[in-house]
C-alpha cells in the first residue's frame, strides 16, 4: 500500500489530512503530523502537499546509521524508534522533505502509508493504492 497525491489542484489548503494525521497518533493539532500542505505562493498558486513517495531505494534508510530506518516492501520505510539516536540524517537526506520532525522528543515522523488522512481529504486530493 503506498499513499499517493493524485491532484494537488484539488488542494484547498484545509490540513483536514494533517490534523487526522496527528488524530490517528493520539495528538491535537498538527505539530506531530507525517504529511505537510503548505501554501505554494498565495491563494492563486494554490497549495504543495508533501508526502512520502514511497522510495524504492530510500535515501533516509540509507544514512541511517542505527538501522531505525529499513526499506518496507513495496517503497517506503519501516521506522523503529527505539534505535533512533535523533541524529537527523534521515532529514538531511530527503530529496522532497516528507521526513518531518517531533522536536519535543528530538526523533522523525515518517509516513507508514496507512491512508488515514486520505480518508478526511474531502476533495479527493490524496489517495491509497496497492
Amino acid at each position: 500500500m503506498k499513499l499517493s497525491v493524485v491532484d494537488t489542484e484539488r488542494c484547498v489548503g484545509c490540513q483536514s489530512c494533517m490534523f487526522a494525521c496527528s488524530r490517528r497518533q493520539g495528538e491535537a493539532g498538527i505539530a506531530r503530523t507525517c504529511i505537510g500542505v503548505r501554501s505554494a505562493g498565495g491563494m492563486e498558486r494554490g497549495f504543495v502537499v508533501i508526502v512520502c513517495r514511497a522510495c524504492n531505494d530510500p535515501p533516509c534508510a540509507k544514512v541511517c546509521p542505527t538501522g531505525t530506518l529499513k526499506p518496507r516492501r513495496g517503497g517506503g520505510v519501516r521506522f523503529d524508534i527505539t534505535k533512533c539516536t535523533g541524529c537527523g540524517h534521515c532529514r538531511d537526506a530527503c530529496p522532497i522533505g516528507c521526513v518531518f520532525w517531533d522536536d519535543e522528543i528530538n526523533k522523525p515522523m515518517i509516513c507508514i502509508h496507512c491512508g488515514y488522512c486520505a480518508q478526511f481529504c474531502p476533495y479527493g486530493v490524496l489517495k491509497l493504492e496497492r
